[in-house]
């Protein structure tokens, strides 16, 4: 396919964006933080300014985009949007090692690192940065300290700044977060699919795959969108996911007390899971002063496990179609018996081929139950995580914690 519009692009980018910005957004790999956290700065400053410079200009760049699908006109007429994959669950539950996983079979194709901040753009960036100079990369460990390797190329949860724009309510903490099946709005749901049609263009590409935690809450918008979609939800141990949420949150926090711009960037970026800056997933707005009320991390994360995963439960049982087009995975299954999980995880997409058997012995023994940090809770607080989530853990099939 020719790159239409590419003159008309590189002449706009020379223009506008200063070359120092440009630079930091091609080179640097992470969304949000990226830099060893034995530094004072945690956050690239290349990436920090282009990321406000687009934040500031969305009305810019959410015209820039409707442009770009103008121009490539025809050539998006014959990309059908079929059977996309969304992966999606409370945070810590395995969700970017899926999407790893499933990122790697020849028809999928999602965001990457380096998509991240003109994420509007997705089919001229891409040819953009094919003619940079850009140097190769050493995967690198990514800011969360969890063992996951990275480079610019690895998929990431990008799309949620596209959800942001178009639903000013998405993160607000007085406000449900729930997007059913009656939910309309016909400007984004035009917008959103010429974006998956240009990405599975410029990727060349037959399969959408978006990892996104927040789209717990919106499947059922979503299946309205794609009826022929397939979830994967990802699921975990109240008491180890809750020690895992924590520890990210004080992660990042600590970093943010010595770089200020830290909980800035993760909000820019659509991630409010952890630091100074989060808001809970809230299914009603009613529940919005339980957190508020919470007095330590412990009761927040475990509210918030109990709050999402009791929402998806009831959903599910009330809706079959919802229910066929899910399919939930335990962690401590993906861990155990990864062979089979991932088996079953391709078979649930329909992917459930040569490709995909050659996916999972490569990296069947590449998973494990973390051990890089203790799930060492006090007696109370054990007991608090075990009163706040228990009945939805038994609905799980967790009948220990």
């Amino acid at each position: 396919m020719a790159f239409p519009g590419f003159g008309e692009l590189r002449k706009w980018i020379v223009r506008t964006i200063r070359p120092s910005i440009l630079n930091g957004i091609a080179q640097l790999p992470d969304v949000a933080i990226f830099v060893s956290s034995n530094k004072a700065s945690h956050v690239p400053a290349g990436l920090h300014r282009a990321s406000r410079l687009v934040a500031a200009t969305t009305g810019l760049w959410k015209a820039l985009g409707n442009l770009e699908t103008r121009i490539l006109g025809s050539d998006l007429d014959g990309i059908e949007i079929e059977k996309p994959v969304f992966v999606s669950g409370l945070a810590r539950s395995g969700s970017t090692i899926l999407t790893e996983i499933i990122s790697r079979h020849p028809d999928t194709g999602c965001h990457h690192y380096s998509d991240f901040p003109l994420t509007w753009t997705p089919y001229w960036w891409n040819r953009l940065r094919e003619r940079l100079p850009l140097p190769e990369r050493e995967p690198v460990e990514r800011a969360h300290r969890d063992r996951l390797m990275i480079t610019p190329d690895s998929p990431e949860a990008i799309e949620e700044v596209l959800w942001m724009r178009f639903f000013p309510e998405a993160h607000k903490a007085r406000r449900s977060h729930v997007l059913a099946a009656d939910n309309d709005h016909p400007q984004f749901e035009n917008y959103y699919r010429d974006h998956i049609r240009k990405l599975l263009a410029v990727r060349k590409r037959q399969r959408y795959l978006a990892k996104n935690n927040y789209h717990v809450t919106r499947l059922e918008y979503l299946l309205k969108l794609f009826p022929d979609a397939r979830f994967v939800i990802p699921v975990r141990k109240p008491s180890q996911q809750v020690a895992s949420l924590i520890k990210q949150h004080r992660l990042f926090s600590e970093q943010d007390a010595t770089d200020p711009r830290v909980s800035r960037q993760l909000q820019l970026a659509g991630h409010f899971e952890f630091g100074p800056g989060r808001c809970p997933i809230l299914i009603d707005d009613r529940q919005a002063p339980d957190y508020q009320e919470k007095s330590g991390d412990v009761a927040w994360y475990a509210q918030q496990w109990a709050d999402v995963y009791d929402f998806l439960h009831t959903r599910l049982q009330a809706n079959p179609a919802l229910k066929s087009a899910c399919f939930i995975i335990r962690y401590e299954d993906l861990c155990s018996e990864t062979r089979h999980s991932l088996q079953a995880v391709f078979q649930h997409l329909d992917l459930d081929d040569e490709a995909s058997e050659e996916i999972i012995a490569s990296r069947a023994s590449t998973i494990s139950t973390p051990d890089y940090y203790e799930c060492d809770f006090s007696t109370e607080d054990a007991a608090l995580i075990r009163a706040l989530t228990g009945r939805t853990a038994e609905l799980l099939g967790y009948h220990d914690d």
